[in-house]
């Protein structure tokens, strides 16, 4: 398989010109883009996925719906529709993914594995069972769907097996909560 390149961005998120490696990237902390999709279901249940053990990040851990880094070139909607076929097989309209916030976040990885991005936070809200879904298993182990409150509580109490986003879960609440509660 043939190694992905990002573009590189500068500190405030603006492209700097420059394409690297995603190995290099990583190895040596460049900034580059990526998107996060929460998926929930018409039930307001949050689709989680468990990562493939083979990853070079949070291995077996439960994590976003679909996440994905932006190859050179891609604006962060066609990265979005992109991650969702190669991961879950979903093709949708581009105008059903709702876009919250840009967060800027650097990770911490035991593993020498540096992650300076900015992180584009979608909701899709969609129709589709698991039985729907078809995931990329040399990425993902299992996708399932979990209540809201089931969720909230995972975050709450820092399951062990959760990716934790601390500037993120907040936002996705307060957007929830305030927004689609009533629509979910």
């Amino acid at each position: 398989m043939q190694e992905e390149y990002f573009d590189i961005l500068d500190s405030n998120g603006k492209k700097t010109g420059l394409t690297k490696a995603r190995s290099l990237v990583h190895k040596d902390g460049d900034w580059h883009a990526a998107i996060h999709i929460w998926i929930i279901n018409q039930k307001g249940e949050i689709l989680l996925q468990r990562r493939a053990s083979n990853k070079d990040s949070d291995p077996n851990m439960l994590d976003i719906s679909c996440a994905g880094h932006l190859t050179a070139g891609d604006d962060s909607i066609i990265g979005a529709l992109r991650e969702l076929k190669e991961e879950l097989n979903i093709e949708i309209n581009p105008t059903n993914l709702k876009y919250i916030t840009t967060l800027k976040r650097s990770p911490k990885h035991d593993n020498g594995f540096v992650d300076n991005e900015f992180d584009d936070l979608y909701i899709l809200k969609i129709d589709k069972s698991i039985d729907d879904l078809t995931y990329q298993k040399e990425e993902i182990s299992e996708i399932f769907y979990v209540s809201y409150e089931s969720f909230k509580k995972m975050v709450e109490t820092r399951q062990e097996d959760l990716v934790y986003y601390p500037d993120e879960y907040p936002i996705l609440f307060e957007y929830l909560d305030n927004e689609l509660r009533n629509d979910i």
